[in-house]
C-alpha cells in the first residue's frame, strides 16, 4: 500500500499486539529533564507489560532496570536505564542497557553480561518519542539546539529459530560506551548508521559483537554518491539488516527502517499499511542518508 507524508499521528496495530506510543516532553519544572525522562520511561515501560525490577532515585546516577516478556509471553528479557551528568561539563545523559539477567545486589553497570552505550540529554526541555513492544523499547529525543538523539534495547527479529538464537538482544544508543560527551558533539551519531561501535548485538557465544547495518553498509545503495529517494512522495522503508561479513546475516530490527532523506524532514510522519512512522534525523545531520524511520507503535 502507497504511503505519504502528513502530520496527524494515528492509533493501529501490528501483528495482533497491542504496541503503544508515547509522544510528548519533559522538562526542569520538577527535576531536571533526564531525570524526568528516566521516570517517563518507567512510568509508560510499566503501564504496557514491562516489569519494574529497579527504579532508584536515591544515587545522582538514578537508575531503571526492566524485564520484558516478549512476544511469546514467557521470555525474560533485561534492559535498562540510568542517568550521567556532570553539571561542570554541562551534560546530562541517560544510559541505555542490555542485560542477560538481574542480580538484585549487583550495581546497574555490573549486571549479568551489561552492555552499555550513552544517550546525549538534557537538563531542560527534552521531547520526545518513545515506542515499546513486549520485545524492545526505542526512544527518540530532541535536545538542545536542537539535535536528534536515539537508542534502542531489547530483542530484534533474528533470522533464526529460538533454539538456534535464543536471545538475539541489542543495546544501542548514540556513543560507545558512557563517555563525558554534550549532545553539542560533532562525531557521536545514531548506531544503525554502518558498523559502530555504539550498537552492539549478543551473539550465542556470549561475546557482544559490532554488526553491520543494510542498507548503511551498501555504497550502492545508502552510499556518498547514491541515494533511494520518492515516488510522487511515497517513501520505500528498507528494513535495517545486521550482519558481519564473512560470518552471516542475522536479522533485523523491529520497528526501525531507512528512509531516504530526499525531499523529506525530521518529525515528518510515513504512513504505511495504516501504521505510523517517525522521520528522525541523525544528531544535525541532514544528507539523504542521515535518516531513518522509527515505528510508533500502537
Amino acid at each position: 500500500m502507497p504511503n505519504c507524508l502528513r502530520t496527524p499521528r494515528q492509533c493501529g496495530r501490528y501483528w495482533g499486539f497491542d504496541m503503544p506510543h508515547d509522544i510528548g516532553f519533559v522538562d526542569n519544572s520538577s527535576m531536571l529533564a533526564h531525570y524526568a525522562m528516566l521516570e517517563t520511561i518507567r512510568d509508560f515501560a510499566a503501564a504496557n507489560g514491562w516489569t519494574v525490577l529497579r527504579y532508584n532515585t536515591a544515587p545522582a546516577n538514578r537508575e531503571l532496570i526492566l524485564k520484558g516478556v516478549g512476544y511469546t509471553g514467557e521470555e525474560e528479557i533485561f534492559v535498562g536505564f540510568r542517568t550521567y551528568q556532570d553539571a561542570s561539563a554541562d551534560y546530562y545523559n541517560l544510559v541505555a542497557a542490555a542485560f542477560t539477567g538481574y542480580v538484585p545486589g549487583n550495581t546497574f553497570d555490573a549486571q549479568p553480561g551489561a552492555m552499555l552505550s550513552g544517550v546525549p540529554a538534557h537538563n531542560n526541555r527534552i521531547d520526545y518519542w518513545l515506542t515499546l513492544n513486549p520485545q524492545r523499547i526505542a526512544i527518540a529525543m530532541k535536545v538542545g539546539t536542537p539535535v536528534y538523539e536515539c537508542c534502542y534495547v531489547g530483542k530484534f527479529l533474528p533470522y533464526a529459530r529460538p533454539s538456534q538464537y535464543p536471545y538475539p538482544v541489542i543495546a544501542a544508543g548514540m556513543l560507545n560506551g558512557i563517555p563525558a560527551t554534550r549532545f553539542s558533539d560533532t562525531a557521536h551519531s545514531a548506531p544503525f548508521k554502518g558498523a559502530r561501535a555504539n550498537m552492539r548485538m549478543r551473539f550465542n557465544s556470549g561475546a557482544w559483537l559490532q554488526p553491520s547495518c543494510w542498507p548503511w553498509g551498501n555504497d550502492h545503495v545508502a552510499g556518498a554518491n547514491s541515494q533511494m529517494r520518492d515516488t510522487a512522495g511515497n517513501y520505500s522503508l528498507q528494513p535495517v539488516i545486521l550482519y558481519l561479513s564473512g560470518v552471516g546475516i542475522f536479522g533485523e530490527l523491529d520497528g526501525v527502517r531507512h528512509v531516504s532523506g530526499f525531499n523529506n524532514a525530521v518529525e515528518n510522519t510515513l504512513t504505511v499499511e495504516g501504521v505510523d512512522w517517525l522521520v528522525v534525523q541523525d544528531v544535525s545531520r541532514t544528507g539523504f542518508n542521515d535518516y531513518f524511520a522509527l515505528r510508533l507503535d500502537s
